[in-house]
């Protein structure tokens, strides 16, 4: 038989049990509805992110249509600008032609010969074959006679022809525009044969073949870091031969007499882009003319500005919709 205190006892056991049984259940209850709470936040946060990645996504596309815009605009400015600059070039190489002794003949429109006569005159036996036929009695002096004005007129004709072409040529600024320069990627570099200083590299400059370039820097820059890099070159000084390699371009660097740097083109560009300067709009030559000194006349204006920034005149050097080139450390110095 168990006393009144056992029995009493084992009661508020049994209550204490209950009760923690019951605070348990709560805090389960209680862990439960946080869980779900939590599991909603989160369904709410998936959905504000995916929304805010939509907004991103059309916030992109908005801000490239309006960069197409402005690009748009820019080009049309840039066309007007050029027709105008082409308009004054035109004027400018009329007034040349009327000093070298050019005459100037006003053409009617209703007497300009059609390409398709032209083409179908020529394409006979030369330009006799569009002469009309003389009597076939001509009296041999005469024809002699005709024959010899042809020749006057035929060399009258070069040398109005020869007169315009030193016209148009002295008629063009001597400017960066000259200059065709473009980038270029360096797919292989070596040391040179037969020098000790120079470096013999294969570039594609977007041409169909890659050319060879020869360059000195073999004490500025080491030849792992020639290998595979893009960088700017003069693509249209005459190609030279150097220690038996012939050198087809020229690899642009700052440089002084102490230290020399590859100039860096902006991300983004590809074998090929030109480099322009705002401003000069020129076509570059084919070739420069060594006789007339046109990169030693040139040169001088190219250089680093204080913020690196490779320029002609302090015009920075621009791969157009891409950026501008730059030396990696060296401000205010030349470029060669």
């Amino acid at each position: 038989m168990l006393g009144e205190g056992e029995v009493g006892l084992r009661v508020s056991l049994r209550k204490m049990e209950s009760e923690i049984l019951v605070r348990s259940l709560m805090k389960m209850a209680a862990n439960n509805a946080v869980l779900n709470r939590l599991e909603q936040k989160g369904a709410e946060a998936d959905q504000v992110i995916e929304y805010l990645k939509r907004q991103v996504a059309l916030l992109k596309e908005k801000a490239i249509l309006q960069a197409s815009l402005r690009e748009e605009k820019k080009l049309r400015v840039e066309n007007a600008k050029l027709k105008k600059e082409i308009e004054v070039l035109k004027q400018e190489l009329i007034q040349a032609e009327i000093r070298n002794g050019v005459k100037q003949i006003s053409v009617p429109p209703s007497e300009i010969p059609s390409t398709a006569a032209i083409s179908e005159g020529f394409s006979q036996t030369g330009p006799a074959a569009v002469m009309p036929s003389g009597p076939k009695d001509q009296p041999k002096g005469a024809s002699e006679e005709k024959k010899k004005d042809k020749t006057e007129k035929k060399a009258g004709q070069k040398k109005e022809k020869k007169q315009q072409i030193a016209a148009n040529d002295d008629s063009k600024p001597l400017d960066v525009s000259r200059l065709d320069l473009r980038i270029g990627c360096i797919i292989t570099a070596k040391k040179h044969p037969d020098a000790d200083t120079l470096y013999v590299e294969e570039v594609d400059v977007g041409e169909a073949n890659p050319r060879t370039v020869v360059s000195g820097l073999v004490k500025h820059v080491p030849l792992e870091e020639m290998q595979k890099r893009m960088a700017v070159f003069l693509c249209n000084l005459k190609p030279v031969k150097m220690r038996g390699v012939v050198s087809q371009a020229m690899l642009m660097c700052a440089s002084t007499p102490e230290k020399v740097e590859i100039l860096i083109p902006p991300s983004g560009v590809v074998p090929g882009d030109r480099i322009t300067c705002e401003g000069f709009t020129g076509e570059p030559e084919k070739e420069l003319n060594p006789k007339k000194k046109m990169w030693e006349q040139i040169q001088p204006d190219l250089y680093t500005n204080d913020q690196c920034i490779a320029t002609y005149k302090g015009v920075p050097f621009e791969v157009k919709g891409k950026g501008v080139c730059r030396a990696p450390t060296m401000a205010n110095s030349g470029i060669k």
